[in-house]
């Protein structure tokens, strides 16, 4: 069943009474009390059960003409057909689907995605076929469940998870929706994770962790989003989620503070005769640990933000001027989503004014209808096939059979063209977590008057292939700015970029343009057009030296061998992309100048190697005495943290030779350390101690592109 535990106890709830809310309270929803009208069923023919009454009252408020006698039909047949099915804390099935439509009839989902959450589980876990839902219910409503229905590991096996999130991605970009409902259901079973076995539960939360919570960010869903990170930073960081449970606690009246600052905002605006309505909003657990580590201690102005909500986006405006000219502004907190508004949907104003007393509030200020669309993003904008106009009649089919989505982001367009490349279950999991771990944080002007949205630290390389598929192959630089630059050249937020493409289309990338790429779809371009043009990165033969042993790395402090008959003594090297240490297997590779490069056997850049017709040279360790590895711990920021690392290393007797700390994004921080270990038998070890340290959530060695003479 896809539901994956029980125990409702949410990240907010878990938080006691006097923690803040982020949104308005509603009455709590006992699930066994549900579960028992569940089983009871409606009263009368026309009349709603009382299980589905709680659905039935959100949707109205947010679609006040809606029909509700299809939404009755599907729960007729989602409790008939889950009846005699418990979930593991014992209540019926059917609360499940109950759950999760009512998450998505808060967000003001409409009808017919509302029909498709409470059918959710229906094709995956009872007798009823995706045939009877499209006959009963129409094509929309079986896309959306067909499009949320996990494929079977008796057929998968360990490519079951990959693939599903495959499908589920490739339903998204034919209809958001599809993505809306598993968000929602991964929510409600992210809040009753409480009864599965504790290596369970932390499995499901790096998943959430490294994709549904990103595609919730880039849907734009910022109240599923938000909730799932709660969820998330109580399992995998158990001891600063309770520290920062406890600061919340102990700051009680910490939302005095703002309270007063709202109420001089109120004033102001009345007096300046803007229609507004000035909210505290409370910050939620992971933006109060993220604002603790950026700023230290907190005041109580810190623990949460104003929210403005006007009636135009001219409002907005106003309501800037009055704030920046009655309180004195912080100029660096200032930033305009409504002029440029983020790759998400997402659009506000963003300020910072001090008060009288010193103390800072954060301002958000948007419209109601921008709020509608920060809170509940794609789900927001309803049936994408209906027109606004006339909210009658779908979209046609595109000329290939697929429905056009007007509301497919372009981050997904981009998303489902790179898939296409990767039909390994393995690369493209790996590869969709890399991709949404980048942060879409820069958008960069065209030379047609367009848009693309990038990583931060994306390069040209990205942009052309951003903006011009495997046609960038033929790209020969750019302009930036108006200036000449290379394809190596790192864009920047607002940058204006005209890439140069070569009329010769059989020209093609040279293998360092993946030192420059940031973001998958140009990796796996780049990599298949290499694979397929093997003799632009074969190394030409080296010359033939007098024979004499190989010698050793002075880097690592091991011993390498190579064994190459007919060549004379030259360098052996550890490859920086894998480093291998004593007593990894290895292979070797020989490259430009007739050195060796040593890889682990399991290492990616092997393969690639092969495929591109290299020869692997045997290679194997010498005596051995010290060894010199890096390895990168990755973790949430904390006080202390580097300290009790270096206390961990010098414990088990290893020398640092160099540490370098790189800046916190979001609320992860990126140690890298070069040891100096007496015996490489000790790695796993010290990794594993290092893995130990509160904060860490992994430890590995470094990884990075292989250079340009591998």
């Amino acid at each position: 069943m896809s539901a994956e535990a029980t125990n409702p106890v949410s990240a907010a709830e878990a938080a006691g009474p006097d923690a803040p809310s982020r949104r308005r309270a509603r009455p709590r929803i006992d699930l066994r009390r549900l579960g028992r009208a569940a089983l009871l069923g409606p009263t009368t023919r026309d009349r709603l059960p009382d299980a589905i009454g709680h659905v039935a009252e959100a949707h109205r408020a947010h679609h006040p003409d809606a029909d509700l006698t299809v939404l009755r039909r599907a729960y007729v047949l989602a409790e008939s057909s889950h009846r005699g099915q418990f979930r593991k804390s014992g209540e019926p099935y059917i609360t499940h689907p109950l759950a999760v439509t009512l998450i998505l009839a808060e967000l003001g989902a409409e009808t017919t995605t509302l029909t498709a959450s409470l059918l959710h589980d229906t094709v995956e876990d009872t007798e009823v076929t995706l045939g009877q839902v499209r006959e009963q219910f129409g094509d929309e409503v079986a896309y959306l469940v067909d499009g949320v229905t996990k494929l079977e590991k008796v057929d998968y096996g360990a490519a079951a998870e990959p693939e599903t999130f495959r499908k589920m991605l490739v339903a998204t970009g034919n209809d958001v929706r599809v993505m809306s409902i598993k968000l929602a259901d991964r929510l409600h079973n992210m809040r009753t994770l409480g009864v599965m076995r504790p290596e369970k539960q932390a499995r499901i939360a790096k998943v959430t962790r490294d994709v549904l919570i990103p595609l919730a960010e880039r849907l734009g869903v910022q109240a599923l989003k938000t909730e799932l990170e709660d969820l998330v930073f109580a399992i995998l960081h158990p001891e600063e989620y309770e520290n920062t449970r406890a600061l919340i606690a102990e700051n009680t009246g910490a939302g005095d503070a703002l309270a007063t600052i709202a109420e001089h905002v109120s004033a102001v605006l009345r007096e300046a005769d803007i229609a507004a309505e000035v909210l505290v909003r409370p910050r939620h657990f992971v933006s109060v640990h993220r604002v603790r580590l950026k700023r230290g201690d907190l005041r109580g102005s810190d623990f949460g933000r104003l929210l403005v909500l006007v009636g135009e986006d001219a409002d907005c405006y106003a309501v800037l001027g009055e704030l920046h000219t009655c309180f004195t502004p912080v100029i660096s907190e200032f930033k305009d989503f409504i002029a440029a508004p983020k790759f998400n949907l997402y659009q506000s104003l963003h300020t910072a004014v001090a008060a009288p007393d010193g103390a800072v509030a954060e301002v958000l200020i948007r419209t109601h209808q921008m709020h509608k669309v920060a809170e509940a993003g794609v789900v927001a904008l309803g049936n994408p096939y209906v027109p606004a106009a006339t909210g009658e009649g779908a979209a046609e089919p595109a000329e290939d059979g697929e429905r056009a989505d007007p509301t497919r982001p372009g981050w997904l367009s981009r998303l489902l063209d790179w898939q296409q490349a990767t039909p390994d279950p393995d690369t493209f999991w790996t590869s969709l977590r890399a991709d949404l771990a980048e942060d879409q944080e820069i958008t960069v002007f065209h030379a047609d008057g367009g848009t693309l949205g990038l990583p931060a630290g994306a390069s040209c390389v990205d942009a052309a292939y951003a903006q011009h598929g495997e046609a960038a192959h033929a790209c020969l630089g750019a302009r930036v700015n108006g200036r000449l630059a290379t394809l190596s050249t790192v864009l920047n937020d607002g940058d204006t970029v005209q890439l140069l493409l070569a009329q010769d289309t059989a020209s093609g990338p040279s293998p360092e343009w993946l030192e420059h790429a940031r973001t998958a779809a140009a990796r796996i371009a780049i990599t298949a057009w290499l694979q397929t043009h093997p003799e632009t990165a074969k190394v030409p033969a080296a010359a033939p030296r007098p024979p004499a042993p190989v010698t050793a790395d002075r880097r690592s402090g091991a011993r390498l061998l190579a064994d190459l008959p007919g060549i004379a003594a030259t360098a052996v090297r550890p490859a920086g992309c894998c480093t291998p240490v004593p007593p990894d297997e290895i292979t070797g590779f020989q490259v430009r100048g007739g050195s060796v490069t040593v890889h682990r056997t399991g290492c990616t850049a092997v393969g690639t190697m092969k495929r591109l017709g290299r020869e692997p040279v045997t290679v194997h360790w010498g005596d051995t005495a010290e060894c010199r590895v890096t390895l990168v711990a990755e973790s949430f920021g904390r006080p202390r943290l580097l300290a009790d690392l270096t206390e961990v290393i010098a414990a088990a007797g290893v020398a640092v030779v160099s540490a370098t700390v790189e800046p916190p994004t979001e609320q992860r921080v990126r140690h890298t350390y070069t040891l100096q270990l007496p015996d490489a038998a000790g790695l796993p070890a010290l990794m594993r101690a290092m893995r130990d340290v509160a904060g860490v959530y992994d430890v590995s060695r470094a990884r990075r592109s292989a250079s340009k003479e591998d």
